[in-house]
Formats: C-alpha cells, sequence, structure tokens
C-alpha cells in the first residue's frame, strides 16, 4: 500500500499503531471471556441440560481467553486466539448456543485480524 503516490507507506495516523492493534485484539479477547461466564446462566435458565463437564470447559475457554488477552504482546498471540475461535466452536457441540457465541465472535476476530493486517501491512 502506498500513501500519496511517492512510493512511501501509507501512515495510520496512530501514534503507536502496534499498541493500537494489540488493545483491540486484547479487548475483543476479554470480551470474548466476559461474555463467555455471563452466557452459563441463560443457558441454563432456557433448560439446557449443561452438566458440570460442559460449564466447565466454557469456564476454562473463558479462562484462557482472558489470560491470552493480556499475552497480546507474544507475536504468536494472534495465532492462538485464532485457534480458540475454533475451540469455541467446536464447544458448540455442547450446545446450540456456543456454536452461535463462535460464530458472533469468529467474526469479530476475523475483523480484529483484517484492521491488523490494513495498518500493519
Amino acid at each position: 500500500m502506498t500513501g500519496d503516490g511517492d512510493g512511501q507507506p501509507r501512515r495510520s495516523g496512530l501514534r503507536d499503531p502496534q499498541r493500537a492493534v494489540r488493545g483491540l485484539g486484547a479487548a475483543a479477547l476479554a470480551l470474548e471471556a466476559l461474555v463467555l461466564l455471563l452466557a452459563i446462566q441463560p443457558i441454563r435458565a432456557v433448560g439446557a441440560d449443561l452438566g458440570g463437564a460442559a460449564i466447565a470447559v466454557v469456564v476454562a475457554l473463558a479462562v484462557v481467553f482472558a489470560v491470552l488477552a493480556g499475552m497480546m504482546r507474544r507475536p504468536w498471540a494472534w495465532h492462538v486466539g485464532t485457534v480458540l475461535q475454533g475451540l469455541l466452536l467446536l464447544a458448540g457441540l455442547l450446545h446450540w448456543s456456543l456454536f452461535v457465541l463462535g460464530v458472533m465472535f469468529a467474526l469479530v476476530w476475523a475483523y480484529a485480524l483484517h484492521v491488523r493486517r490494513v495498518i500493519l501491512g
């Protein structure tokens, strides 16, 4: 991508683009962890047979998302975040609403990856 046709890379206008992109990724993962934890009770309230093992899986995923949100400085964290989106989609086998959450957050993560690619190149 070039800026004004002078061969220079286009500037994002951000003071620290790396930090801004990391913040976006961390915010997406932290929000995902919070939503997963808050989703347990409504899933149980609608009559789902969400057993202890399924609840443990959801809590474990939420903890991993939260920990990864704090590790976004590591270059491999973006790859692990992508794998975690797939694991959340697989958690849809436990209950369909987890699959719906997985799809929604996979789209959010895809947008974060797109923004990262556009800003950082």
